[in-house]
């Protein structure tokens, strides 16, 4: 058996993605590998194939129970042999596991990084041939990443304890490059291949919305989102609560996952959403990591994240089944401050030493600043995270909200000079800056207590633009800083000049900007068939086949997306094939699906064939 006939008989799949092969052919000549592929750009897959392939056992070492689970599920589906070790399997459950490695029953077993510091483990893992060892999630192990965990730390250790060291392979999906050497460096990678598969996700649109109420705002994406699985991602538990009780109330089909709630509610909860008997789950950023729900259509961030790596993280889980999907941040300012409490309150670094705990906060501000910077920006959206992971791209994207939109030229100099003037003068009278709601106070001649204690009413800037909103100068100021002609420190708050600044004050130079003509108009919910749109699919034999797929899903007890995916539905459609060899030429039906699945579907789509005439 080959790489290639494993790729079509287990995952159903007639060739491999870019960087899949690479990988996978330095993996089984014994090298290692470090690949950086954005999320649902089948990682997986690197590790998998050649585990089948390989004599001995894979581990992989994965930080999330919810991943492991998921992954093992889909392998079994798929006809795989594999097993995860984590807490959830009692003592006798984890004896049954190692006594089924020692028979060489398994090819894959994932394991949790703490479960590695165990004497018992450790035994037991050097009486084995171990093969490879598959570190996801790898930017866990640098201090430089948004998802640092000491635990991480431990896999060096094991790995050097083994009689024989095994060949390493790391995945992540969001890595800049300060973290991906540090993920080389601190694994110990010898020479291995760094591929880079690219960060981009065509097929997700990016768009940030600055609603003046983000609860009605919601309820209009909701509505607009009908009968769509997606995830809206909170700050807090609170407001997770909040939201998940006002939307039941408003009959939306929701549930809420958070640490605050039991290790059974969570479970229940993440099922629930997993398994499609709630189409929305209302969540911290504590849920998601390795969900491998396929069919989720929408991402909405309530509240904007502490980095531009976790929003890329959490938005990428949408789509993972190669549709359309829509990835939308409800920005306000108060979210700024509830990062910035988060930072400055985070336990995540306690284990480290008072000079590293500074570095970390430092570290986390700079990656404050650049998710503000993406919720400010009137440029490409699509661009700016790809310029953050530095990866080239086109300056207009077409597929996000700044892109897509109608828009006009603006001159907005005279605006511009004063309000650099008014940030000049306000930190030459205090001696130091201020954030950007009081310089919107004194431009607009407020008369509130703060502005007349500091005697900012005394400036010659105070009223100059007392007849143009709050709002509207607040635009502006955000406007200049995506420009770069002002920059809030993150710490602090405070707005000052950059050197660019004096060019727009002294040297009349212009500053122009893109106004949207027209806001995005929310539609009424789609019919919930129109899923597939192109000529070539049948939309109510998908239907057919969809009700089909629930039916097997409900008899086996695995969530529909295990037995195929929509997209694989969408092709089974489109190539409507009547007999066996034709339904494992579908892309996405591997041999052990066809002989489990292949009569049931071709009856059915014979069956619909046959009403139709």
């Amino acid at each position: 058996m080959d790489k290639y006939t494993v790729l079509k008989q287990y995952f159903g799949h007639s060739s491999f993605r870019g960087g899949q092969e690479e990988m996978i052919d330095a993996l089984l000549n014994g090298r290692d590998v470090f690949g950086i592929m954005p999320t649902g750009g089948g990682k997986s897959i690197c590790y998998q194939v050649p585990a089948i392939l390989m004599d001995g056992i894979t581990f992989v070492i994965s930080p999330l129970i919810s991943l492991m689970k998921d992954q093992v599920m889909a392998l079994k589906n798929a006809g795989v042999k594999a097993a995860f070790i984590n807490s959830t399997l009692s003592p006798e459950q984890i004896s049954i596991v190692y006594d089924r490695m020692c028979k060489g029953e398994y090819k894959i077993v994932y394991v949790a990084p703490e479960r590695l510091s165990g004497d018992g483990f450790l035994f037991f893992a050097q009486q084995l041939n171990i093969s490879m060892i598959a570190v996801d999630e790898a930017h866990c192990i640098s201090m430089w990443g948004q998802d640092f965990r000491p635990s991480y730390r431990q896999i060096v250790s094991f790995i050097e304890k083994l009689p024989q060291r095994p060949a390493l392979a790391a995945f992540t999906a969001t890595a800049t490059t300060q973290v991906r050497d540090d993920i080389e460096q601190i694994l110990k990678l010898r020479s291995p291949l760094c591929l880079v598969t690219g960060f981009d996700r065509p097929n997700l649109n990016f768009e940030v919305l600055k609603p003046k109420n983000k609860a009605k705002t919601l309820s209009s994406l909701l509505h607009e989102h009908h009968g769509k699985s997606g995830i809206i991602y909170c700050a807090t538990r609170a407001a997770v609560e909040q939201l998940c009780g006002d939307l039941s109330v408003e009959g939306r089909s929701v549930t809420r996952y958070h640490a605050g709630l039991t290790d059974m509610e969570r479970r229940q909860n993440q099922d629930d959403f997993i398994y499609d008997r709630r189409a929305v789950m209302i969540a911290t950023n504590a849920f998601g990591m390795g969900i491998d729900k396929s069919n989720v259509s929408f991402i909405i961030h309530y509240n904007m994240p502490k980095s531009l790596e976790a929003y890329y993280q959490e938005a990428g889980r949408a789509g993972r089944d190669g549709e359309k999907a829509d990835c939308i941040l409800l920005f306000s300012s108060g979210d700024i401050s509830t990062a910035k409490y988060f930072i400055q309150n985070s336990g995540e670094s306690e284990d480290l030493g008072e000079e590293e705990r500074r570095l970390v906060t430092e570290q986390d501000y700079k990656r404050l600043d650049a998710i503000i910077g993406y919720c400010k920006t009137r440029s490409c959206l699509r661009g700016y995270i790809l310029g953050y992971f530095a990866q080239e791209h086109t300056a207009n994207c077409g597929n996000c909200g700044n892109c897509s939109g109608e828009y006009i030229e603006k001159d907005i100099t005279n605006e511009a000079q004063m309000i650099l003037s008014c940030v000049k003068r306000v930190k030459d009278r205090l001696g130091y800056s201020v954030g950007s709601m009081l310089i919107v106070r004194t431009l607009c001649a407020s008369a509130e207590k703060r502005v007349i204690e500091l005697g900012l009413d005394k400036l010659s800037t105070y009223g100059l633009m007392k007849n143009v909103s709050r709002q509207a100068v607040k635009e502006y100021l955000d406007c200049l800083e995506s420009l770069g002609y002002l920059y809030t420190d993150p710490v602090y708050g405070g707005i000052e000049l950059t050197k660019i600044s004096g060019d727009v004050l002294f040297n009349n130079e212009k500053v122009k900007i893109k106004e949207q003509l027209q806001l995005k108009k929310v539609s009424a919910p789609p019919d919930k068939k129109a899923v597939y749109t192109d000529a070539d699919t049948d939309i109510d034999l998908y239907e057919v086949l969809k009700t089909l797929r629930l039916k097997l899903a409900g008899q086996e007890g695995v969530p529909a997306y295990v037995i195929f995916s929509n997209a694989v539905l969408a092709n089974i459609v489109r190539k409507m094939p009547g007999t066996l060899p034709e339904f494992l030429s579908v892309s996405g039906v591997g041999e052990f699906k066809a002989s489990r699945y292949g009569k049931i579907f071709l009856d059915a789509i014979a069956e619909y064939k046959k009403d139709r005439g």
